[in-house]
């Protein structure tokens, strides 16, 4: 296993901790306020894995197709786990919006692997890099609302207004990848299949 492979595998491993900080049964005394700034570093340290195994891998040639399924796959699951978390313990995200872009990650993964059956490669469009960008810069101001309150600016406010663009991106970058992609990968003219 290569060094990015590492760090994605390092991604998954934060989640499950990430995940304990945030939950309302932790067993230890430790102050929710405390435990969502916890949170928001560990969130905050696997994001940047993200960055770190892309960089690496593409600046020393480390391109691998373990790395390809994996990488996506790591970071669908860190940001899902936030986004039910914010929503089911803490209220700080519309059920409805996380349903929107976790729906639309499904939505995408579908259509990449129907396209690499098919021997077409779906890039990441630019559009779908903001939007991470985003809805990173939505989870760590949100959970860090939990946590700290900031005199001189409303940090939920900063992570709605984030989370909302993240939104609008998922939903334009997601009709963007189907629209280029449909007809090529075969599905206008088949079935559904159950």
């Amino acid at each position: 296993m290569n060094l990015p492979n590492a760090l994605t595998l390092l991604r998954v491993l934060l989640i499950p901790v990430f995940i304990f900080f945030l939950s309302s049964y932790t067993p230890f005394d430790i102050p929710l306020e405390t435990r969502a700034v916890i949170a928001t570093c560990i969130f905050f340290a696997a994001s940047m894995t993200d960055w770190l195994d892309g960089y690496i891998a593409r600046s020393t040639g480390q391109i691998t197709k373990l790395g390809k399924l994996f990488d996506p796959i790591a970071d669908k699951l860190l940001t899902s786990s936030a986004l039910i978390l914010l929503v089911s313990l803490h209220g700080q995200v519309p059920a409805w919006i996380a349903i929107v872009i976790i729906g639309r990650e499904f939505a995408v993964t579908g259509l990449r692997a129907a396209a690499s059956s098919a021997g077409h490669v779906i890039p990441a469009a630019e559009g779908g890099k903001a939007k991470m960008v985003f809805q990173t810069i939505a989870i760590i101001a949100l959970l860090l609302d939990i946590g700290v309150k900031f005199a001189y600016f409303d940090v939920f406010w900063i992570g709605t207004v984030a989370l909302w663009i993240s939104m609008i991106l998922a939903l334009t970058s997601g009709v963007q990848y189907f629209v280029e992609y449909w007809d090529k990968i075969g599905l206008s003219g088949e079935g559904g299949e159950s």
